[in-house]
C-alpha cells in the first residue's frame, strides 16, 4: 500500500478529506471519534456531525471567514457522533483551494471529551464560551457576536454557574480541562 494512504489511514488523530463540507474520505480514527464505520462517513454531510443546523450554520460561516483570509481554521467546540452523544473535540483545517475555502480541503479532529465533560449549553452559550476559551474579553467577544457588553456578561454569568467557576480564569480552565 502507498505510503501516503498508510499515514491517512492510520494518523493518530481523526482526518477528513472534504470537499463543500462533504466528507469524501475519512480514516481511522475519525471513525473512532464519531462511533462509526469508516465507509459509513464517506458521502456524509458534515452537518449530520453537529449538534445543530444552526451550529453547522455559525461555526461554518467563522471557519469560512478565517480561511477566506488565511487558509486555515481552527476551533474548540461540541461536535456529535453518529449515537447522538455530544463532545468537545478540536477541529483544524486547510483549504486546498484557496480562491473558494470549503471546495477541498484536509480537517483534523481529536476528541477532548475525557479532559472536558459537555455541560448543556445554548448556541450563544458555546459561541461565547468558545471565544472566552480562546482568550477574547467580553468587548471582544460581543463585537465578533454582534452582541453588547451586557449580553456577553449575561451569558458569561450563567456560564459561570454551569461550570461552578468562581472567575474568568477558573472559566478557561475548566474549558481547558485543566485543573483549577
Amino acid at each position: 500500500m502507498d505510503p501516503h494512504a498508510l499515514a491517512f489511514i492510520h494518523a493518530p488523530l481523526g482526518l477528513v478529506l472534504l470537499e463543500n463540507r462533504v466528507i469524501r474520505a475519512a480514516n481511522l480514527r475519525f471513525a473512532e471519534i464519531f462511533a462509526g464505520p469508516v465507509e459509513g462517513f464517506e458521502g456524509m454531510d458534515m452537518a449530520r456531525l453537529y449538534p445543530s443546523a444552526e451550529d453547522y450554520q455559525r461555526i461554518g460561516a467563522r471557519g469560512l471567514a478565517a480561511m477566506r483570509e488565511s487558509g486555515t481554521y481552527d476551533d474548540e467546540r461540541i461536535m456529535q457522533r453518529l449515537s447522538g452523544e455530544l463532545f468537545w473535540c478540536r477541529g483544524r483545517g486547510r483549504s486546498l483551494t484557496p480562491d473558494d475555502p470549503f471546495a477541498r480541503g484536509v480537517w483534523s479532529f481529536s476528541d477532548l471529551s475525557e479532559a472536558r465533560p459537555v455541560v448543556q449549553l445554548t448556541p450563544r452559550e458555546r459561541d461565547v464560551a468558545m471565544l472566552t476559551g480562546q482568550g477574547l474579553t467580553s468587548k471582544e467577544i460581543g463585537r465578533k457576536l454582534d452582541l453588547s457588553y451586557r449580553t456577553v456578561e449575561q451569558h458569561r454569568a450563567r456560564l459561570l454557574k454551569k461550570f461552578d467557576a468562581r472567575n474568568i480564569a477558573e472559566l478557561v480552565a475548566r474549558f481547558s480541562g485543566m485543573p483549577f
